[in-house]
């Protein structure tokens, strides 16, 4: 528990620093785009209506789920997944990646990942205010429920900075880590409901195995607030105890791993 603290205090301490790092990193990422950020929102909208041209045209044809059309549903989703894909993908690598440019610095390492993330932070909530102003025009009008999508974006960032600070750790000690990462995300997508939901056709026993997983609380989220206009976190309050329980576990876990192997990181690198 000493270790998360240590952490804790290092985000807050560095605050505006992390803020600086992630828009000279968007900077550079996209330096040589005529478009610039615009990509950073621009690219998951085209695999967007590539997913939906697949899964909604061709498998689906024009039904609905509970009473949304599935572009609509689909939409507030899969945000949430190209946002915390990313993300992980990204932040796993950052301690790696960027040691060297501060391995000679007074420079708190657990910094690099939540910088890294930070930047496609951004990116997620350009993105997800493109949705919003789409279901504005479509008839899905703002209401109070948008006070729980800040908390379910604000759930999407600390889970992804778990998962990150702790891999991130692990990639640094083995560089298989990260092929690893890879292919479970790619697993956590399909079994998530995100491009589908077919779980109400399951035993009991799979639906409640399958509502363990975080995407399943977090997209579900983020439709609740956007489409549905329910209060999700309260309703399933078990599920909000657990998805929080699991971050905070995550988070001890990957601030102890981070400290174990911080003085050292030379060494593997």
């Amino acid at each position: 528990m000493k270790a998360l603290i240590n952490i804790i205090k290092e985000q807050v301490s560095s605050f505006y620093m992390v803020q600086r790092l992630a828009k000279f990193q968007l900077k550079i990422d996209n330096q040589n785009n005529y478009l610039g950020f615009i990509w950073e929102v621009l690219n998951p909208a085209i695999q967007m209506a590539m997913y939906w041209v697949v899964f909604g045209v061709g498998l689906r044809g024009k039904s609905e789920l509970d009473g949304v059309p599935y572009v609509y549903w689909m939409l507030a989703g899969i945000s949430m997944w190209f946002f915390i894909n990313k993300a992980i993908l990204n932040g796993s690598k950052a301690i790696y990646q960027k040691y060297s440019m501060v391995a000679k610095m007074n420079f708190p390492l657990s910094v690099l990942p939540s910088y890294i993330i930070t930047g496609k932070f951004y990116g997620h909530l350009a993105l997800v205010g493109g949705i919003m102003v789409v279901f504005w025009i479509k008839g899905y009008a703002p209401s109070i429920y948008y006070i729980q999508l800040i908390y379910f974006l604000a759930m999407s960032y600390i889970f992804a900075f778990s998962i990150t600070l702790l891999t991130s750790t692990l990639t640094v000690v083995v560089r298989d880590v990260q092929m690893l990462i890879q292919s479970v995300l790619q697993g956590m997508f399909f079994l998530s409901p995100i491009l589908w939901d077919r779980s109400g056709n399951f035993p009991e026993w799979l639906q409640s195995l399958l509502a363990l997983n975080p995407f399943y609380y977090l997209a579900n989220g983020y439709r609740a607030s956007l489409l549905y206009n329910n209060w999700y976190a309260i309703e399933n309050w078990q599920l909000t105890l657990y998805n929080w329980g699991l971050i905070l576990v995550i988070l001890i876990i990957g601030s102890s791993a981070h400290y174990k192997f911080r003085n050292r990181f030379s060494d593997f690198i």
